[in-house]
């Protein structure tokens, strides 16, 4: 069942999947936070509201990284290589002006629809 994790649902994505989340000094909360997507290069604006991330060294063989913070470095989104299921630990649906992430709906579009 092809699955997209947003936020907590991201961690969730991660703990079921055998990674470890970790308790940040600050987290990140607002708009206009950095992201970089590791696939494209593209820096995406974001929205976010977290206190916690994910451990990437705890990340197991079937977790790759795709998303990076660029005011920390923390780790910003995971995909799963042998299942239909990604995550994002902002807001896309939050809309912090521009809409560089929406992208990540028409992906989870794409995964239902190859599932029919």
């Amino acid at each position: 069942m092809p699955t997209f994790g947003i936020c907590l649902g991201r961690q969730l994505l991660a703990l079921a999947s055998g990674a470890k989340t970790m308790k940040m000094a600050t987290g990140h909360h607002g708009a206009n936070h950095p992201v970089k997507d590791l696939d494209t290069g593209n820096v995406l604006i974001t929205s976010q509201n977290h206190g916690f991330a994910v451990d990437p060294a705890s990340m197991p063989g079937n977790l790759r990284a795709t998303h990076v913070s660029l005011f920390d470095g923390t780790n910003q989104g995971i995909a799963r290589t042998d299942v239909p299921a990604f995550s994002f630990q902002g807001h896309p649906e939050a809309s912090p002006g521009p809409h560089d992430v929406s992208y990540l709906f028409d992906r989870f579009i794409k995964l239902i629809e190859a599932g029919k």
